[in-house]
Parts: C-alpha cells; sequence; structure tokens
C-alpha cells in the first residue's frame, strides 16, 4: 500500500475500518462523463465536460440517490446548493437519521445561542442509528446544552474585551483576527463563538465594518499577521474573499494573512478550481482548517486538502479535543497519521473552552496530556499537535506538555523519554534546582 494516500469510504456510515485508496482513483477523468450525465445542463455541456474537478464516494452517491434522488451530481458538487439545502429543522433531520428522543427534545425545544445547520455531504457522513456516534455528536444537538456549569461563559476567551473595533480581536502584539463573518456553513455545537454565530442582526459581512476595520490595521504598523475568521471565510464569494485578501495585501506591514476554516471537512465542494486560482494569487497565505475525527478524512475532504497544497497554500489543522469523540490515543493517532497524508500538518490541539452548555464535550486536562504523551517518540514530530489550553480571561493560548524534564542532579539534567525512561544530560553550565 505504498502509494494508497487518499482514504475510502464505503456506502455504510465510517468507522475504524476505514482504509486507503490511490489518489487516482479520487480524482474524476474529465472526459469519462457521458452525454446522459450532462443533458440537465446543455447550454454548458462542453465546458463542463472540461472542468468538472469532482468525484463523489461510493456512499456520497447511495445516500444522494436515497434522500435526493431529483439532484444531479453537478447540483450534489454545486457548493452554493450545498448552502441553499443545509439541514436546519427537526423534520428534515428526521428524514436522514433516526434521531433519539434527547436529540429531538433538543431540536423542538432550542433556546440557545447556537443554530442547526449541517450541510446534506456533511449529514451524509452521520451514522444514521447511534446519537454517540463521533460525527454526529459533534453537530446534532442535544438537551445537555441547556445545562450551564461553573466557569462557563458567554465569551470565555473575552474576545469582545479586547475588541477596538467591531470586527477585530487584538490580543496579541503583531497580530489580529478578522472575524469576517458570523456564518459557517455547519454549526459545531462546541462552538467557541457561539454567542455570535449565525445571529442574523450581526452582519458581520458589511463592507463599512470591513473597511474600519482594515483601517485599524493600516494604523497599526506592529500588525504583521492577519488570521481571516468569523464564521467560517471560505462561505464568503471569491469576489468578496478576493476582495478582502486584495485589500490587506496592500497593507506594506502585513507580511502573512492566515484562513481559518472547516469547509474543506463540512462543504468540500467549494475547494473549486476557480477557489484555489484566485487564493494563490495572494502569497504567503497559510490555512488552519478545523478537523476533528479520522471520519471527516473521506475522499471528497482529502481531494480538496490536496487541492489546496497544490496551490502552494501551507495547511494545518485545529482540532478540539472532545470527550467520547476524539479522546483516545488511537482515535488521535488514526486522525494525525491521516493528515499527514494529505499534506495537512496537525498544528493544535485544543482544550475544549468553557462556553455555556459545554460540559459534556469537555475532557479533564490530564487526558489531553495523556494524548500527548502517547504520540510523542510514538510517531513522527510532523504529527504531533500543540496541546494548549485559550486561558479564560483572555490569556491566550497556554501550551501543556507531559513532563519530560523532572529535575537537576549534580549538574545533569534528568529527563524522561517517551518510553518512561531517565536519562542524563550535562548541563553543567546551569544553576542547580529542582523542577516542580
Amino acid at each position: 500500500m505504498e502509494n494508497e494516500t487518499l482514504f475510502n469510504e464505503e456506502a455504510e456510515p465510517p468507522g475504524p475500518a476505514t482504509g486507503l485508496v490511490k489518489v487516482e482513483n479520487e480524482i474524476i477523468d474529465f472526459f469519462s462523463l457521458n452525454t446522459q450525465t450532462l443533458q440537465h445542463y446543455p447550454a454548458k455541456q462542453k465546458s463542463e465536460r472540461l472542468s468538472f474537478p469532482f468525484k463523489d464516494s461510493p456512499r456520497s452517491r447511495i445516500f444522494r440517490k436515497r434522500f435526493y434522488p431529483e439532484i444531479t451530481r453537478f447540483e450534489w458538487f454545486d457548493w452554493h446548493w450545498q448552502l441553499s439545502n443545509a439541514i436546519r429543522d427537526v423534520e428534515t433531520l428526521a428524514q436522514i437519521i433516526h434521531l433519539s428522543e434527547n436529540e429531538r427534545q433538543a431540536m423542538m425545544h432550542h433556546s440557545g445561542a447556537l443554530p442547526v445547520s449541517i450541510t446534506p455531504y456533511y449529514a451524509s457522513l452521520l451514522n444514521t442509528h447511534d446519537p454517540s456516534a463521533p460525527l454526529r455528536r459533534s453537530v446534532v444537538p442535544v438537551v445537555d446544552e441547556c445545562l450551564h456549569t461553573a466557569g462557563e461563559e458567554e465569551d470565555p476567551l473575552c474576545e469582545d474585551t479586547d475588541s477596538p473595533v467591531p470586527g477585530i480581536v487584538h490580543r496579541y502584539p503583531d497580530r489580529v483576527l478578522f472575524l469576517v463573518t458570523d456564518i459557517c456553513s455547519t454549526y459545531c455545537r462546541y462552538c467557541t463563538r457561539s454567542r455570535i454565530i449565525g445571529r442574523q442582526n450581526q452582519h458581520f459581512v458589511d463592507q463599512d465594518k470591513w473597511e474600519k476595520a482594515i483601517e485599524y490595521i493600516e494604523s497599526n504598523p506592529n500588525i504583521r499577521d492577519v488570521l481571516l475568521s468569523g464564521g467560517d471565510p471560505l462561505t464568503l464569494s471569491d469576489e468578496k474573499l478576493e476582495w478582502l485578501l486584495s485589500r490587506l495585501k496592500m497593507i506594506p506591514h502585513v507580511e502573512l494573512i492566515r484562513i481559518g476554516t472547516k469547509v474543506p471537512v463540512v462543504l468540500p465542494q467549494r475547494i473549486t478550481p476557480a477557489l484555489t486560482a484566485m487564493l494563490r494569487r495572494y502569497h504567503p497565505l497559510w490555512m488552519s482548517i478545523h478537523i476533528t475525527h479520522p471520519d471527516e478524512l473521506t475522499p471528497e475532504m482529502s481531494a480538496a486538502c490536496i487541492r489546496l497544497a497544490d496551490a502552494g497554500i501551507p495547511l494545518g489543522s485545529q482540532t478540539v479535543l472532545l470527550s467520547g469523540i476524539n479522546d483516545e490515543v488511537s482515535t488521535m493517532a488514526r486522525l494525525v497519521h491521516g493528515l499527514i497524508q494529505i499534506r495537512v500538518r496537525p498544528y493544535y490541539l485544543y482544550q475544549c473552552d468553557p462556553i455555556p452548555g459545554s460540559s459534556h464535550f469537555r475532557t479533564p486536562i490530564s487526558k489531553g496530556l495523556e494524548i500527548i504523551a502517547g504520540l510523542r517518540g510514538h510517531t513522527t514530530g510532523y504529527a504531533v499537535p500543540t496541546y494548549v489550553v485559550d486561558a479564560p480571561g483572555g490569556g491566550g493560548k497556554i501550551p501543556l506538555l507531559p513532563e519530560y524534564a523532572i529535575g537537576w542532579d549534580k549538574g545533569d539534567l534528568l529527563l524522561r523519554n517517551y518510553e518512561g525512561n531517565v536519562f542524563r544530560y550535562p548541563d553543567n553550565h546551569a544553576e542547580t534546582k529542582d523542577i516542580h
């Protein structure tokens, strides 16, 4: 299997037996499309034959034919269609998965800040019968969201406090967070910004607000790094996204632009050749992709990431540690190994932020340290993310590591390796001290 790089998808829901297939098996042969497939678009038949860049997995095809039989594969791969047909109500979702009473009650009496939205593509990945399945738990609400526990806050990271103008969070000296939209294609139930996401009265997609935010960046020459987030910036049109990138690129002291997104995972149809051709004009451009579980590493998602990487965009993953979803070493190992194969570098493993109704998602800190210890030394360093707590109160990201340095003895630093063995390093120039 040395040439295998993409994850194979079967018709049944994803699981730990997910295998690998060759990249070339997942890229469409443009000239193999027959005229029957194209008859719904006679005026565009020639151009579609030349440019249609997607291939769906067997499970995705079965799902589409079962639940959306009138929709052609061209419509299915139209990201606008996916967005406009996102599942937002209990009646539609109940036709696709067997809702538990807990899930049904949560959707029927939903009163929390975060709405429900699941793209048809991502719905095709959900286990239809098991409410405890990882992807399903990530996007389908349960009544536990109504339980607010001590320490939970609407804005635990104090982003609003660090916002000098609407849409800008300026916490670190040389970089800013630029919230360009409050819309995502699919809403994760543990979202840090649930206080603002999907609120119709926010209107972050506002050119006047964008202009004021850009003026703030222009007036602060210490800002060299701008992270576009929201919401999800890739839900914007190519034209709006390029307007933002071009304006930021004109600022002399802005050296780096980053995009934070989950779109390649929940809406891979958005990663079109036109989008990547536009993005590659604004290097250095980096992208952080929110990836939760190895079951998300489908052929469609993998092809989207490879398309971005081929456009010269360095890709990193940001994974939130979630109880019962990805909090086992074996699960995290499957995830990071799969990411490396599709040219995504595991970047951050986040402790889940204490937003209201998140206690059923949060793990003990010891679990994150256990996972890092289970990866470090057991796999390549490129596959080991940095485990961080984004400190409540606006303290920023604080990295946590298992205790590898355990003390000094007679001028030697005592070190514990990944196997638990203790070694000495001659640290003769350091003062003798104890590590606590």
